[in-house]
Formats: structure tokens, sequence, C-alpha cells
């Protein structure tokens, strides 16, 4: 009778050792990815496409596990972390130019004339200019780019003659992109944390920001900020990265499976960008507020203006400065609608 219960004893364990296996080799490797927009925003939705589509190109064996705002920490933090290997891969924009200069060009300001040709920039040479040697340097890889929307004015009064935006007192992020731009228009820029314009607007210290439309409905600037001016001058880049280490030990196959969820997600991200807009739009009309286009004389100084800015890039003496940066600008122009 002992050596029966035995018997069943070390059946009982190896069977379950059998089960503990055949399990293991069914578990999907779990692909952590962080950023710091809320749910329902374009940057998050991106994130959980590319874990739909990635999940179901590889029959299961790889599932995204996202952590969106700011849950692994603040961007900075995250992105490091990605550099590490700690976790697999992040969503960010400019701030992986800290790195590398270039990648602040994903954000210059009067770039593109729309999302069309910003798309067609994202997915031709302009993009791949702009990624020169950035892997090497980073030791991350930039898999695909899709916008956040083109960021426009939200003011107390309103925003309409060239007049009307000089000496303006606007909150910009403490970013030289932005600080060099506002500097142009001859905008009193006062660069600070997102997290202070609520108090920078009631106390007076400023007349209003910029962002875009996703973010002026997501944090309801139109409460206090009721006069949207569509100026459209800088579009908000954001981009897929992973870990260059993690990417290329994976195997080819599985290599092409990233690499098409993540242009899967960033087209669908372009697709649905003018009717984000669309829907912020009345959301903010529904609230009170108004959205007005610039006069035509406005809207070609801020083009001048932003012209100017690029210097920020093209200047040898700048600390910004992008050795191939007039060439990354010709790239962006030959997209142009004909």
């Amino acid at each position: 009778m002992k050596r029966f219960s035995m018997l069943l004893a070390v059946l009982f364990v190896a069977s379950g050792l059998v089960m503990t296996h055949a399990t293991g080799a069914c578990s999907a490797t779990i692909i952590k990815i962080a950023g710091m927009k809320p749910e329902g925003e374009p940057e998050t939705k991106v994130m959980h496409r590319f874990g739909d589509i990635l999940k179901e190109l590889s029959g299961g064996k790889y599932e995204v596990k996202v952590f969106p705002n700011s849950q692994l920490g603040k961007e900075s933090a995250y992105i490091a972390n990605t550099r590490k290997g700690v976790i697999q891969m992040c969503a960010t924009g400019t701030q992986t130019s800290s790195m590398q200069p270039s990648m602040g060009m994903l954000e210059t300001p009067m770039l593109y004339d729309d999302y069309a040709h910003a798309r067609r920039a994202m997915n031709g040479k302009t993009f791949e200019l702009i990624n020169q040697g950035f892997p090497e340097k980073s030791g991350l890889i930039m898999i695909n780019a899709f916008p956040l929307g083109f960021r426009n004015f939200y003011t107390k009064k309103e925003v309409h003659s060239i007049d009307d935006i000089k000496g303006l007192r606007m909150r910009v992020p403490n970013i030289p992109l932005y600080t060099n731009f506002a500097k142009e228009c001859g905008i009193s820029g006062q660069p600070m944390p997102f997290a202070e314009v609520p108090a920078a607007l009631d106390q007076g210290i400023i007349d209003g920001g910029d962002s875009p439309f996703s973010d002026i409905v997501a944090d309801k600037m139109y409460e206090k900020c009721p006069k949207i001016t569509t100026t459209r001058h800088i579009l908000v880049i954001h981009a897929l990265y992973i870990n260059k280490d993690f990417f290329e030990k994976l195997p080819a196959e599985d290599q092409k499976w990233f690499m098409e969820a993540a242009k899967k997600a960033a087209d669908e991200c372009w697709d649905n960008a003018e009717k984000v807009d669309a829907e912020a739009i009345k959301e903010i009309k529904a609230h009170g507020g108004t959205v007005s286009e610039p006069s035509e004389a406005l809207h070609k100084y801020m083009q001048e203006a932003g012209k100017r800015s690029w210097t920020l890039f093209t200047d040898p003496n700048s600390k910004n400065f992008v050795p191939n940066a007039q060439e990354i600008l010709d790239s962006a122009a030959s997209y142009r609608a004909k």
C-alpha cells in the first residue's frame, strides 16, 4: 500500500512538472510599455492598439502591458529604464532630443501644412534623416511616429491679428524649441510646468498657452481660456521606442511583427487625427468656448517666425545644432502637396 501511495505521489509530481512546463511553453512574453498620457488620448490609444495587433500577429506569443499616465514614473525616468532594459518600450516625444538634437526636429515650428503633409514626411525620408545615428547613441529604436495634434492657442481674450500676440504672456514648455519660437513671434513666453498653468491663469501671470485640441479638452482649459485660435504652429509628434538590444535579439520574424504592429497602430492614429480635432472642437463649443482661425496676416507672420526659429538647428554655434538639419528641412518641404 505504501509503495502504491509513493507511486501515486511520484506520478502526481511528474504530471505537475509536465503541466508547469506546458503552461510555461504556452505563456506569452510580457512587453511593458510606459507613457505619460492618460487613457483615451492618442498616445495611449496607440500603445493599446500596438499591443492588440502584436498579440494577433504573434498568435499570442507576445502580450503588451500598457502603463499610461506616468504610472512607471516621470517621462525622463521611464525613458531611462527603457534604455537600461528594465522595461522594453516607451512612448515619448522630443524628450529624446537630449540624447540627439535632431529628435527635436520632429516638432519643428511651422514645418507642416497639415496632417497629410506630416504623415508623408514621417512615412518617408524625413523620418529616416531625423533618426540617423540615434539608435547607436541612445540604445533605443524609434519604431513609428504618430500625431498628438497641432498646438493651438488658448487665451482669455481673442487672438486674431499680429498685434494681438505681440507681448502676449503665454505659458510655454521649458524647452528651447518652444521658448525660441515664442520669442520670434514677439510673445512673452513664460516657461513653466503644465501643472502650474491653472494657478498662473488665476493670478494673471499668463494670458494663456498652447496645446493640441485633445489636451485642451482633457484638461478643460476652455474653462479658464475660452478663446481658442487654430494657429496650428507646432505638430506634436510622439513615437514608440523599443530597447535596441532587446529588439535585435528577437528572431527576424518577430521583429517584423513588432514593426508591422507599430506601423498599423500609427496609421490608425493618423487616420483619426482630424476626427479627434473635430470632436474636441464640438466639446469646446458645447462648453461655451469659441474656436476661430487667425487672420491671413497673422498666419504668414507666424510662418516667418517659424522659419527664423529654425536657426536653433541650423546654426553651427547653437547648442541644438543638427549637422543634417537643412537636409531634414528640405526633405519635409518635398512632401508638400503639389
